[in-house]
């Protein structure tokens, strides 16, 4: 039996050129993982309340408003579509994909109760907004103090 010297060094650059693979392949632009299903991408997000109502905006740049559903269920707001890669018959080969394509979905427990009867979306410039009223219930009160 041969005796070899532990190399620490050894075992993290293994530990490194795993993690290196499991980055790679979940961070992947191409469009599609390496089942073939497309991956999933993640479109940022702004949620602001006021008084009256909830608005939420999202960046999905490039897509149809055919291609993105909303629902709202027991307060909450699910957003959710799919960007699909432009096909290019002429291109033979491409150096670089960074943009996002795939399915995406985001769900949001909304803070407040809101009339689902009176939202409403507007999407332009690959932005979309989505205004939720509050009912009256969930608006804030304020409560004279009496002076005796």
């Amino acid at each position: 039996m041969t005796i070899m010297r532990w190399n620490p060094f050894r075992e993290l650059l293994n530990v490194q050129e795993e993690m290196n693979r499991v980055f790679n392949s979940y961070f992947s632009r191409s469009g599609e993982g390496q089942s073939g299903a497309p991956l999933l991408w993640t479109p940022s997000v702004d949620i602001c309340e006021t008084d009256d109502d909830i608005t939420v905006t999202i960046e999905i740049p490039g897509m149809n408003k055919e291609d993105v559903k909303i629902s709202l269920q027991d307060n909450v707001l699910t957003i959710e579509g799919e960007k699909r890669q432009e096909k290019k018959e002429s291109v033979k080969s491409y150096h670089r994909i960074e943009r996002s394509y795939g399915t995406f979905q985001r769900s949001f427990v909304l803070p407040a109760s809101v009339k689902a009867d009176k939202v409403a979306a507007q999407y332009k410039d690959g932005i979309l907004n989505i205004k939720l009223p509050k009912t009256e219930a969930a608006r804030p009160k304020e409560i004279e103090i009496a002076v005796h």
